[in-house]
């Protein structure tokens, strides 16, 4: 789940990005970013595949700072039973992934807490999880390592599960051809992310909460994230919207934020030491009775956008059909 801004800003207009503000190529297509156009707050998107691209591009110190202690701390994140409610819904892509891979080990990037891998073990698979700093002492089954640091299992990988993580990454292209790398034929990614190209990306620009900046480097539209696939080998078996998770609490944040008086909705239900700003109790009170009254409402909204085919989230399964890639990630 990602942090929303600590305040509204406007949509920048700028003539034509500074190319050494980011990457001089597009880390999904290749094409050069001295040819990209602006969108919006921090954002300009590649005129070749079409995602777009959080710009500057943010270096590795505030990108420190965005992933400190107080974004995920030790106490837990959220207020009564968010917890709770988050490993639950994270444990339940265990069953789906149960369901569709065949046999052989399961590699969970950014596998965070591990509740993915506890509810992956309690159904009898074997698997491992990638995650940032993770503490492989206590947990065997984290590592703290890259996809491309990973050594292919023997006989591949079952397989490889990227549930809200390719935005994250400056080389997502590169992981996705690691993906086919360690997955066996037949093997399976799972993968999830936010929609760049979804109704409520563009009824709430540039508050959307998912945009997540700085955290989020690309954001990608479902057509851009599928021709990518394909080209790397990989045949798109199931795609939708709801399952990826997010999109109706992505709804009733941008409805609350828009009511007078209201706080921001992801600061209220989080612990007080994970929050970006203050929020007295009578303010968040007052939030939580606005999202309450409301939250009807973005229930709606979710699941009409979803049946549009323009859902908050992209979720896709798709099958690893195709030879192991070769070097170049962009294919030149």
């Amino acid at each position: 789940m990602p942090t929303s801004p600590s305040h509204a800003v406007d949509p920048v207009v700028a003539p034509t990005p500074d190319r050494a503000a980011g990457p001089a190529a597009c880390p999904w297509c290749g094409a050069p970013t001295a040819d990209a156009t602006p969108t919006g707050h921090r954002r300009v998107r590649c005129t070749s595949c079409g995602v777009q691209l959080t710009w500057p591009w943010p270096d590795a110190a505030e990108l420190d700072h965005a992933y400190a202690d107080w974004y995920r701390p030790e106490g837990g994140r959220f207020s009564g039973p968010g917890d709770a409610i988050l490993r639950m819904t994270r444990g339940s892509t265990a069953w789906t992934v149960d369901r569709i891979a065949p046999d052989g080990v399961v590699i969970d990037v950014g596998a965070g807490d591990g509740h993915l891998l506890d509810a992956l073990h309690r159904r009898g698979r074997e698997a491992i999880g990638l995650e940032r700093d993770a503490d492989t002492t206590a947990r065997p089954d984290l590592r703290d390592d890259a996809l491309d640091e990973l050594e292919r299992p023997e006989g591949g990988a079952a397989a490889v599960i990227l549930w809200h993580v390719i935005e994250h990454l400056p080389e997502p292209r590169v992981a996705i051809r690691e993906a086919a790398r360690l997955l066996q034929p037949g093997g399976v990614l799972v993968l999830a992310c936010p929609n760049a190209d979804s109704r409520q990306a563009r009824s709430f620009g540039d508050r959307w909460l998912a945009w997540d900046q700085p955290r989020h480097l690309v954001h990608f539209t479902p057509g851009a994230l599928e021709d990518g696939l394909r080209a790397e080998g990989f045949a798109i078996r199931t795609r939708g919207h709801l399952r990826a998770g997010q999109s109706v609490f992505c709804a009733l944040h941008g409805l609350v934020g828009r009511v007078p008086g209201a706080g921001d909705l992801y600061d209220a239900i989080r612990q007080p030491d994970a929050r970006q700003a203050p929020l007295s109790g009578a303010r968040r009170a007052f939030t939580a009775a606005v999202a309450g009254a409301l939250l009807p409402v973005a229930v709606l909204a979710a699941v009409g956008e979803s049946r549009e085919g323009r859902g908050a989230s992209i979720y896709l399964e798709a099958v690893r059909t195709g030879p192991t890639p070769t070097s170049d990630p962009h294919g030149r």
